[in-house]
């Protein structure tokens, strides 16, 4: 259970800090690559896991 806490926690804060880089080097006209990045690795990470917890909360099997 610690570990499903522990990876939304880590999606939470690559987003946030994905989205702070975003902002500043916006504001300051630096190179966005890094930010958007760590904002698809979260959003990858996102959809990942909410399938993951969905076929854990529905009992459904992945194998035939």
């Amino acid at each position: 259970m610690e570990g499903f806490i522990f990876y939304w926690l880590i999606v939470v804060v690559l987003f946030v800090v994905g989205m702070i880089q975003l902002i500043i080097k916006s504001a300051k006209g630096l190179p966005l690559k890094p930010a958007l990045r760590l904002l698809i690795v979260s959003v990858i990470m996102l959809v990942i896991g909410a399938g993951a917890c969905a076929v854990i909360l529905s009992n459904l099997t992945i194998n035939h």
